[in-house]
């Protein structure tokens, strides 16, 4: 049983320890059907947890030290307003886009869109069979992009799992015609190099460039073969998305290795992901700049000419980072937080063994102009409550929450909740508010929670990955200048300038 709006006090002194188909989409508006991913699309089962973590965590709920299984609790300037659970799409829930009086919500089987005008009331407005991980979600004006990282027998919204070592398998980007809510229609395909894990949007008048993020490539794999050691460009004509195609596969990381110029990994760097691609990119338009997220390394770049985006500097962290997974920027974009993926986002890692500074964000002042610009590290921050060893925790998406002056941040931690934060001291991060379920299950570790938290138009919301839509308002003072911004459109991804 899901208890709403509890408010309950955490205790915090004990820590659990250790296109040859055809472009056919199917609109679904009632009643089950099975929409379920194929293997393959699907997350990590549960995984079987220690005797003593099973006990760990019963005992850690039983003394108030996490909440009980599904049970909600939040800090007091949090309120719940609403949780619309998984309905037709069965799958796994991931990341959200909006605009205007629209949210569109990503699904492992495909994706929904809300009608938020009443934040407190969101209505179902459609929901679109197309199975294939992530889907990751964009829109720009009447296009929607959906991105494929899964091996599928061809790019149509019936595909079926197919392995990558045939050379038939299709991965890539998705684009639909959203001009009608109630109706879209899917308009092209794009087949791209190790497929697309996420993507980010760089829109103009006339076009809309897409960045594709992907990695892993191998040897064996005839579309997704090392070195991968860039990111493809996709260009989509606004008014013929049809004709979109892959322009650019600008090399980020130039070297002469198999693999490129990345960090090496293991065994050169224990624990720490080799870079055969990158994983996020965020852009500030406003600024010309990019970040992006890589495996092993933290970039900062110019996209003055988006179809040749061009390196200013390079970091790792060979200490605490495992694996670079997404980057926000400040308003002022003279600071940069990148988030540690510990444990790829299946593991329990917001715990006393893994401590404060793995599985957390890195924040990161820039420093200097230009092309001289570099990243200068400052200090880690990660969520104050340990969690049990049978809840997937790690640093996940989030956003700023526009406040001039400060830096605010909402961020997804999965089953960690929902955490907002202030790093407008990069060096003194600190946590404002929070909202979190108990655990799925205290006798498995079973994957789930707040895949994303972003703020938009007043409100906070979040796609989690069991539970549904949630939609959260906060009342701070340090955040109520935030209601005053109202944006028609927001990716993310593509960093708006709140304040022009």
């Amino acid at each position: 049983m899901i208890l709403l709006n509890v408010s309950r006090t955490r205790r915090r002194r004990l820590g659990v320890a250790a296109a040859a188909g055809g472009l056919l989409a199917a609109l679904l508006t009632a009643g089950p059907a099975a929409a379920i991913p194929d293997p393959g699309d699907s997350p990590a089962a549960p995984k079987d947890v220690s005797r003593s973590d099973q006990a760990e965590a019963r005992a850690a709920i039983k003394s108030g030290d996490i909440p009980g299984q599904d049970e909600i609790v939040h800090s007091a300037n949090i309120t719940h307003v609403a949780n619309i659970p998984k309905d037709v799409l069965s799958g796994t829930n991931s990341d959200l886009a909006f605009q205007g009086k629209y949210a569109f919500a990503g699904n492992y089987d495909g994706f929904r869109i809300f009608d938020i005008s009443n934040p407190k009331k969101p209505k179902t407005v459609a929901q679109v069979l197309c199975p294939g991980s992530q889907n990751d979600i964009s829109v720009s004006g009447n296009l929607l992009f959906l991105s494929t990282d899964s091996s599928r027998s061809d790019s149509s919204c019936n595909s079926t799992t197919q392995p990558a070592t045939e050379k038939s398998s299709w991965e890539g980007m998705k684009v639909f015609d959203i001009s009608d809510k109630r109706n879209p229609r899917y308009v092209a395909a794009v087949e791209t190099a190790c497929g697309s894990h996420t993507h980010t949007l760089v829109p103009d008048r006339k076009n809309v460039y897409v960045y594709v993020s992907s990695y892993s490539p191998n040897a064996a794999y005839p579309d997704c073969r090392p070195p991968h050691d860039g990111i493809s460009v996709i260009k989509v004509p606004r008014k013929a998305p049809h004709k979109a195609a892959v322009v650019g596969f600008p090399v980020l990381f130039p070297g002469e290795g198999p693999d490129g110029g990345g960090n090496p990994g293991a065994p050169t760097n224990p624990g720490v992901s080799k870079t055969t691609g990158c994983h996020d990119i965020t852009v500030l338009p406003s600024k010309d700049l990019a970040a992006g997220a890589c495996m092993g390394d933290g970039i900062l770049f110019s996209i003055k000419n988006p179809e040749r985006p061009k390196v200013i500097d390079r970091v790792q962290d060979n200490v605490n980072f495992a694996f670079w997974h997404s980057a926000t920027f400040n308003q002022r974009a003279d600071k940069v937080v990148f988030t540690d993926e510990l444990g790829g986002g299946g593991a329990a890692t917001c715990n006393a063994e893994i401590g404060p500074n793995r599985g957390a964000d890195g924040i990161y002042d820039i420093v200097g102009k230009g092309d001289r610009s570099k990243l200068v590290f400052r200090s880690y921050f990660k969520i104050p409550r340990h969690q049990a060893d049978t809840e997937n925790c790690v640093a996940h998406n989030g956003s700023l929450i526009p406040v001039r002056g400060r830096d605010l941040m909402v961020q997804a931690w999965y089953q960690g909740g929902i955490s907002v934060w202030d790093f407008t001291n990069s060096k003194k991060p600190k946590e404002i508010a929070y909202f979190e379920r108990g655990p799925l299950s205290t006798d498995q570790l079973v994957t789930g929670g707040s895949w994303s938290a972003y703020y938009y138009n007043g409100y906070i919301y979040s796609n989690d990955m069991a539970k549904g839509f949630d939609v959260l308002r906060i009342d701070d003072k340090r955040t109520d200048q935030a209601r005053k911004v109202h944006m028609k459109e927001l990716n993310v991804q593509t960093q708006p300038d709140y304040f022009d």
